[in-house]
């Protein structure tokens, strides 16, 4: 399979990006969030889940407040969550909050993961998902 760009795999889900230069999150029609993470923000999480931690503040620009924003609205709402894992070998590039359009990245579209935003605390958010048995 080719590697998709990020408009293609967030198409996986039904999403459409309000700016594929800076969205990293946008609502699919089933009301889900769907949400492109980092791989190396991956950690084990309790009981078999998989999750995803990391700060609202390690970067900013208008992706930034649109991402806060939807995760925000769905932790309050408790919905579903579904995930693009982001893969790139500079990964301090993007720990130094800088601008990660200007690096090599894959966008590799989880199905087989459904999650909800878990925990935001301050400026600290968790992902957590698990495997689904029922198709998108």
């Amino acid at each position: 399979m080719s590697e998709l760009g990020i408009q293609e795999a967030f198409a996986k889900y039904g999403a459409n990006l309000r700016n594929v230069q800076w969205s990293v999150s946008a609502w699919a029609p089933d009301g889900s969030l769907v949400v492109s993470l980092w791989a190396h923000h991956y950690r084990r999480g309790p009981r078999g889940t998989a999750e995803y931690a990391d700060s609202f503040e390690r970067w900013s620009g208008p992706g930034n407040s649109e991402f806060r924003n939807n995760v925000a609205h769905a932790y309050t709402e408790g919905s579903k969550v579904r995930l693009i894992v982001v893969n790139t070998s500079d990964t301090k590039h993007v720990q130094d909050g800088r601008d990660a359009s200007k690096i090599q990245k894959s966008f590799n579209p989880r199905e087989d993961l459904v999650g909800v935003v878990a925990e935001i605390d301050g400026d600290r958010y968790v992902f957590r998902f698990s495997r689904t048995t029922s198709p998108i």
